[in-house]
């Protein structure tokens, strides 16, 4: 691991596992690298991992002091997003793209008969624009899909009415081929002409919908009449539509600027972040914090966020997209709601950036004050259950066994939303038999010597206890420490769903269900107890039934004692990996004589 500032390794940490684009700063603050990747946390931490044999790549890891990123949808929305940030900073350490060379458009000429092609610049009044494409080779197949379905035409010349009229053009080779009109040689009216245009539009737009469903008819009714062939092409054109008609976020139809805001909020910090797009591709990025001074409206902060961040990307744009209607904005600016389509999802970006800038900036916080996140996400957990104070002390207990035999059962603790692995407790069942009823009778006995045990040493009694269970776990821990021993302790439960997914808190008596959501960082404490305590148990388990395997194959070898046995158990860990080891494995491991006397003992149970 390349040696690295605490500032960095802090980023690193935080960064999330999506796609997007990120950019290397040094310590002026200068754009030195923009790269994309599909998963940013594992691309940008290669950077630290290895000593790199280009030189250059050394040098800029040398130089980077800061870490930007903005999280987009897909693989190719970075592809975009990373050529419009190396067009706009021209990045020192950066090869490719800064020569100006730009992502390809689909082009409809303003002609009187348009023609359809491929290009890299956009020339004001040529035509009509699509894209960017982050791949070539999407265009080329989508203008060879519309050449192949309408006879538009290819060539270059300068064709208008009085031309085709005095019969100046003829024909060429691809009229004779069925691939173009023959428009120069006054072959097809110009209404229809131009409706294959339209037509190519949809196409190019992703709103072939209407074309899709024609086809399908014809398609389904060539098939009824026995004619397969063609109703096959009419299939791989459907096919190849459906292929090219979706769309990216950034790559979206929308031309001229435009400002998208997103908000998040918790507790007292407040997250505004800002998308700025050009000609349908994002071409800066930003989030900001603050902190709430009195209570005042999301209203007034989302719109004060808005101003702090268009001064600082000096836009000027007049159209705006937010998630609610702010106060104190300028009055000259088009707001959009956008409640559905390409706005929508926009929108939906600026949100998905919004939200990890809080998660991100939750991680940091977390990190340098580990009690702050105990007690956001113990409140969180006390509100739930409606409890008195926080419960900073969380016992929790299972019992494992396989029909009734070595049954054991275990508690975890926790304190402050972490595990305190030094206070975990194991317990052997004295009663263990296999029924329903046992289960329960096992968890009352575990339960009984703890919390006795706890009296008994003025120990510290839990704020919470939480049972691996249902309500009958819940009523057996209830019997044990209201009715028997007198303790006044809330008692929750987890259930799980039928693909054994933990989704309801239980609490009270009578007991009732609370719903959890997958997001709260309660629900990740929860889940986090329950398999720790799940995990605690199965494991001692685990051990107990094999110390007794154990136990009952080697009491029979002369000459192994309760000191060979553990080193027997330490090296093989089962029985059946003992059994089938070779003589000079046991031999290495037990010396000539009792190694030799295991081995034998094992081989005559084979032969037998």
């Amino acid at each position: 691991m390349i040696e690295t500032s605490r500032h960095i390794k802090e980023i690193l940490q935080r960064l999330p596992e999506k796609p997007g684009v990120y950019q290397h700063l040094n310590k002026e603050g200068e754009i030195i690298y923009v790269g994309k990747a599909k998963n940013l946390k594992r691309r940008v931490t290669s950077y630290f991992q290895k000593e790199h044999d280009w030189v250059k790549t050394r040098q800029l890891v040398k130089n980077i002091a800061d870490i930007k990123y903005v999280v987009v949808d897909t693989e190719q929305d970075a592809f975009l997003l990373e050529n419009n940030l190396i067009k706009q900073y021209q990045p020192r350490y950066n090869i490719l793209l800064k020569d100006g060379k730009s992502y390809p458009y689909i082009c409809i000429s303003k002609e009187a008969y348009p023609r359809i092609y491929k290009t890299r610049k956009r020339i004001k009044g040529a035509g009509e624009y699509f894209g960017p494409y982050s791949y070539g080779n999407t265009v080329d197949l989508v203008i060879e899909l519309i050449h192949q379905l309408y006879p538009i035409r290819t060539c270059n010349l300068n064709l208008v009415d009085s031309s085709i009229v005095k019969k100046k053009y003829k024909v060429c080779l691809k009229y004779h081929l069925h691939l173009c009109c023959g428009v120069c040689a006054d072959r097809i009216k110009k209404e229809e002409y131009n409706n294959y245009i339209d037509q190519a539009k949809k196409i190019i737009r992703g709103d072939a919908h209407t074309i899709s469903k024609q086809w399908e008819r014809e398609m389904m009714e060539y098939a009824s009449q026995m004619k397969f062939e063609q109703a096959q092409e009419i299939k791989e054109k459907l096919e190849l539509i459906e292929k090219f008609r979706s769309k990216t976020v950034i790559t979206n139809n929308h031309t001229g600027e435009l400002d998208v805001f997103g908000y998040d909020e918790q507790d007292q910090n407040i997250y505004v972040s800002m998308l700025h797009i050009r000609n349908g591709s994002i071409v800066q990025g930003q989030t900001l914090e603050y902190h709430k001074q009195l209570d005042e409206a999301k209203e007034e902060l989302l719109g004060i966020g808005m101003m702090e961040l268009r001064e600082r990307l000096n836009s000027n744009t007049q159209d705006v997209i937010v998630p609610f209607i702010p106060d104190g904005f300028d009055e000259n600016l088009h707001i959009h709601i956008a409640p559905s389509g390409e706005k929508k999802i926009l929108l939906d970006l600026a949100m998905k950036n919004v939200r990890q800038y809080k998660l991100d900036r939750l991680k940091q916080n977390d990190k340098l004050n580990p009690d702050q996140r105990a007690a956001r996400i113990l409140g969180e957990l006390q509100k739930l259950l409606e409890l008195e104070k926080m419960p900073a002390l969380i016992d929790s207990f299972d019992n494992s066994h396989i029909q009734g035999s070595d049954a054991v059962g275990g508690c975890v603790v926790f304190r402050k939303a972490k595990p305190a692995k030094s206070e975990y407790k194991h317990y052997i069942i004295h009663d263990s038999r296999s029924s329903y009823i046992d289960d329960l009778a096992s968890m009352r006995e575990v339960v009984r010597r703890r919390y006795q045990d706890i009296l008994d040493n003025n120990g510290e009694l839990p704020d919470l206890i939480i049972a691996d269970g249902g309500s009958n776990q819940m009523n057996a821990i209830r019997e044990v420490v209201e009715k028997q021993l007198g303790l006044n302790i809330p008692i929750a439960g987890l259930k799980k769903d039928d693909k054994h997914r933990t989704n309801v808190l239980l609490y009270g008596s009578p007991v009732k269900e609370i719903g959890l959501k997958v997001t709260d960082e309660a629900f990740h404490l929860l889940v986090e107890i329950q398999d720790e305590v799940h995990r605690w148990a199965i494991s001692f388990h685990q051990l107990r039934r094999s110390k007794h395997q154990i136990k009952s194959e080697l009491d029979d070898i002369q000459g192994v004692g309760p000191a060979t046995k553990q080193k027997i158990l330490t090296y093989f860990k089962s029985i059946k990996r003992a059994s089938s080891a070779n003589k000079d494995e046991w031999v290495k491991l037990l010396g000539t004589n009792r190694g030799s006397a295991c081995y034998e003992y094992f081989q005559s149970k084979i032969t037998r």
